[in-house]
């Protein structure tokens, strides 16, 4: 009796180390930008995950330390409507990280930049913040248009698939 009591105990703790391990997994993929949200590692996991789910891509290029990403991230993660739609609609990575793809930079190499890539591996340079200098930047104050860009690809790749 005295087994099965101790394997019980035993098992009951590691399924919540497990699950402690899982949140703090998901928190540091987040880094800031909304826990609830499935966040990928890597750009090719997200293309994978992309191409499967025919969900659009949405790439956040920030910086840990650039004031501009930190007010971004903050208005990003405290806003419902954007966070359901990243969540339910959307394969998401922030990366911090450059990738090897030329095409996540179309216009150069600034944070911070969001772009949306379409199931069909195209960096979709039409969907744009308001910017002419620098067209996949958002600040704070362009969330409701961020909001917009999040439809119109959801829209646009939907019919085009």
């Amino acid at each position: 009796m005295y087994r099965l009591v101790l394997l019980v105990v035993l098992l009951v703790i590691s399924a919540n180390a497990d699950e402690e391990a899982d949140k703090e997994g998901t928190a540091s993929l987040a880094k800031g930008w909304g826990n609830a949200i499935t966040w990928e590692k890597t750009y090719g996991e997200a293309l994978r995950k992309m191409v499967e789910s025919k969900k659009p891509l949405m790439v956040i290029h920030h910086l840990e330390e650039c004031e501009h990403s930190k007010a971004l991230k903050k208005v990003f993660a405290d806003d419902s409507t954007i966070q359901k739609m990243a969540k339910d609609d959307f394969i998401m990575l922030n990366i911090v990280e450059e990738t090897t793809d030329k095409n996540m930079a179309p216009d150069g190499y600034y944070v911070p930049r969001i772009l949306f890539v379409d199931p069909s591996l195209t960096v979709r340079t039409d969907i744009m913040g308001r910017y002419s200098n620098a067209h996949y930047v958002y600040e704070p104050l362009d969330l409701k248009l961020l909001a917009e860009n999040m439809k119109k690809a959801k829209l646009l790749i939907h019919e085009e698939l």
